[in-house]
C-alpha cells in the first residue's frame, strides 16, 4: 500500500512530536529538580538537615535535663540557686562573678 503525501506529513509530525516529548523527559531526568545533576545538591542539603537535627536533639536533651532539675517535688538546690542568682542579680558580698561566653 502506497502512502499519500498527507499521511507522510502526518506521520512525520507525529514522530517529531514524540521525539520532542522524549527529549523533554530526558532533559528533565538529567537537569530537572529531581534529576541526576540535582542529586549532589540534595545530598548536601540532607547532610545539613541531619546536622541541624543532631544539634536540635542535643539542645532538647539539655532542656529536658533542666526541666528535670526543676521538678517541683524535687528541685535541685544548686540549679535553683544558680537560676535565682542569675535572674535577680543577687550574690553574697564574698563571691566573685566570672562571666563565660556560651558555647554554641
Amino acid at each position: 500500500m502506497k502512502k499519500t503525501r498527507p499521511d507522510t506529513v502526518k506521520e512525520r509530525v507525529t514522530n517529531a512530536g514524540a521525539l520532542m516529548v522524549l527529549m523533554l523527559v530526558g532533559g528533565l531526568a538529567l537537569i530537572g529538580p529531581a534529576g541526576i545533576l540535582a542529586w549532589s545538591e540534595q545530598a548536601n542539603r540532607l547532610d545539613e538537615h541531619k546536622a541541624r537535627i543532631a544539634s536540635l536533639q542535643e539542645r532538647k536533651a539539655e532542656l529536658a535535663n533542666r526541666v528535670e532539675l526543676l521538678d517541683p517535688d524535687n528541685v535541685d538546690p544548686d540549679f535553683a540557686s544558680e537560676l535565682v542568682r542569675g535572674n535577680l542579680n543577687v550574690m553574697h558580698p564574698d563571691e566573685y562573678v566570672i562571666e563565660l561566653e556560651p558555647i554554641d
